[in-house]
C-alpha cells in the first residue's frame, strides 16, 4: 500500500473511532456527551434562539436526527476510506458490474455493509477486508440499536421534567397567595419532600441525558424554567416556618434546588452568584416569562 493508501486508512480509522467514542459518551457514559452530538445540539439550540414561532420547539428533535445522521455519515465515510485503497483488486464483482476505483464505489460498498443489505454483487476477497466488512455490518446493527435506545431514554426524562413543572403549577393554583400556609404543616412537608425528590431526578436527568436540556417547551405550564422560581419561594417559606418537620422539608427542597443550579451552572454555562440568579438566567434562555402573581 502506498502513502496515499496509508493516509486514507488512517483518516478512515479516525472517523470510525470518533463515531464510536461519540456514541459511547452519549449513551453509555453516565455524565457525559460526545463532542459531535454536543456540538450539533448546541448549534441547533443557538439557531433556534434567533428564530421566532414554532421553530424553537422542533429544534431539539431535529438536532437529535442530525446527530444520528452524523453518526451514520462518520461510519459510512470512515469505512469507505478503508475500502478505497483496495479497489478494485480487493473485491470480486458480479457479471455486468463495472469495476471502479473511486470514492463513490467505496461509499456504496460501505453503505451496503453498514445497512446489512448484502446485495452480493461486490464481495471482498481479501481475508482482512472480509473481516472488516463483517465488523461493519455488526457495527451498523449496533448503531441502529443505539439510536433507538437513545430516543427511548430521552423522552421519559423529558416527561419527568414536565411532570415536575405541572406539579408546581397545580400547587401554585391550589394554594393561591397563601402558599404553604394554606396547608397543614405535615401535609405541606410531605408535598415539599416529594418535590425535592423530583428536582433531584431532574438534576440526574440533565447530567445523564445532556440533550434534554435543549428541548424547549411550547406551553409555559410544562416549562420547568418558568416554575423553578416558585419552587425556590416555597423552599424559603418552609424554612421560615415554626414547624420543625416543615423546616426540614424546606431545607431538602432548597438543597435539591442548589444541586440543580450547580448542574445548570457547571454543565450549561448559566451564570449567577445564587441559585435564584441561575434560575433567572435559565428562564431567560428558555424564553418563558413568569405568570403574574395570583390575586
Amino acid at each position: 500500500m502506498d502513502f496515499e493508501g496509508v493516509l486514507l486508512t488512517a483518516v478512515g480509522a479516525a472517523l470510525i473511532l470518533l463515531m464510536i467514542a461519540d456514541v459511547f459518551h452519549t449513551l453509555l457514559y453516565p455524565h457525559g456527551s460526545g463532542p459531535v452530538g454536543r456540538t450539533i445540539m448546541r448549534g441547533f439550540w443557538l439557531l433556534s434562539r434567533k428564530l421566532r414561532g414554532g421553530a424553537s420547539s422542533v429544534a431539539a428533535p431535529l438536532a437529535m436526527a442530525a446527530v444520528i445522521a452524523a453518526w451514520a455519515t462518520l461510519a459510512a465515510v470512515g469505512w469507505a476510506l478503508l475500502y478505497l485503497p483496495h479497489l478494485p483488486a480487493g473485491f470480486s464483482y458480479s457479471n455486468d458490474i463495472p469495476r471502479q476505483a473511486d470514492f463513490a464505489e467505496a461509499l456504496y460498498i460501505s453503505l451496503v455493509a453498514l445497512s446489512t443489505a448484502g446485495f452480493g454483487e461486490i464481495v471482498a476477497i481479501h481475508p482482512v477486508l472480509r473481516l472488516v466488512m463483517a465488523f461493519q455490518a455488526v457495527a451498523g446493527f449496533g448503531l441502529l440499536t443505539a439510536t433507538v435506545s437513545w430516543i427511548l431514554q430521552t423522552y421519559p426524562a423529558l416527561s419527568r421534567r414536565r411532570a415536575l413543572a405541572h406539579r408546581l403549577n397545580l400547587f401554585r393554583e391550589a394554594a393561591g397567595t397563601s402558599g404553604i400556609a394554606a396547608l397543614e404543616a405535615g401535609h405541606a412537608a410531605g408535598l415539599l419532600e416529594g418535590m425535592a425528590e423530583n428536582v433531584a431526578s431532574v438534576s440526574i436527568d440533565l447530567l445523564s441525558f445532556h440533550e434534554t436540556y435543549y428541548f424547549h417547551e411550547v406551553e409555559q405550564r410544562g416549562s420547568l424554567p418558568a416554575t423553578l422560581a416558585y419552587a425556590h419561594q416555597l423552599a424559603s417559606e418552609a424554612q421560615a416556618s415554626d414547624n420543625p418537620e416543615l423546616r426540614f422539608a424546606g431545607r431538602m427542597l432548597y438543597a435539591a434546588l442548589d444541586d440543580l443550579a450547580e448542574v445548570l451552572r457547571g454543565k450549561f454555562g448559566h451564570v449567577g452568584d445564587t441559585s435564584s440568579d441561575v434560575f433567572d438566567h435559565y428562564e431567560l434562555h428558555h424564553r418563558h416569562r413568569r405568570p403574574p402573581a395570583p390575586r
